[in-house]
């Protein structure tokens, strides 16, 4: 009899190893949608901070932000100016550091994050982060501002959310790393 009572734990552990391990799979898996719903908001925000940056250019002379602060308090006003309530962390890696997509002229037009995981999310996406369909990482997940117009030179990354057809690529990323959001789109948040 004590053999079967033994035989029997050993399989009742082995089951409950077994619910454990799935279920820190499963939560895993949903921390990561998260995480990937807050990505694509915190990308829209920056998305909208820099396209009002960009827009709200004193006497018509348009510039790009030269640094992710100039969105928390716009330098070229004396007075305060804000774009963007907070540089955000990153949901993918939790940190508040970005890579700037650099812009013609100076400054910067898109930001991305520095993870090189592979993203759960392929497809679905909403109309304004449709280019960011079939990435492999999430550092290809670029989100920012192509102005109206914007002449785009060969060598250029696609542009999600416009009729613009891409964005030029600084000497940090290849053509084919990272598509470009430049819209906001509606959120519960």
């Amino acid at each position: 009899m004590r053999g079967f009572t033994y035989i029997g734990l050993l399989i009742f552990l082995a089951i409950l190893g077994l619910a454990s391990g799935m279920t820190l799979s499963v939560g895993s898996f949903m921390q990561q949608r998260i995480s990937e719903d807050e990505l694509l908001y915190i990308g829209a925000q920056y998305s909208a901070a820099i396209k009002g940056y960009f827009e709200s250019s004193p006497a018509g002379l348009r510039q790009f932000p030269s640094k992710l602060d100039d969105l928390l308090r716009d330098p070229r006003y004396p007075g305060v100016r804000r774009h963007l309530r907070k540089v955000y962390v990153d949901p993918i890696t939790g940190k508040q550091e970005w890579e700037t997509v650099a812009a013609p002229g100076g400054g910067f037009m898109g930001i991305h994050s520095l993870s090189d995981r592979a993203p759960i999310k392929t497809s679905g996406f909403d109309l304004a982060f449709a280019t960011l369909a079939d990435k492999k990482k999430y550092s290809e997940w670029v989100f920012g501002f192509t102005p109206p117009g914007f002449a785009v030179p060969a060598g250029s990354v696609p542009v999600a959310g416009t009729n613009q057809p891409g964005l030029p690529v600084s000497n940090q990323q290849s053509a084919t790393t990272a598509p470009f959001s430049n819209a906001v789109p509606q959120s519960s948040k």
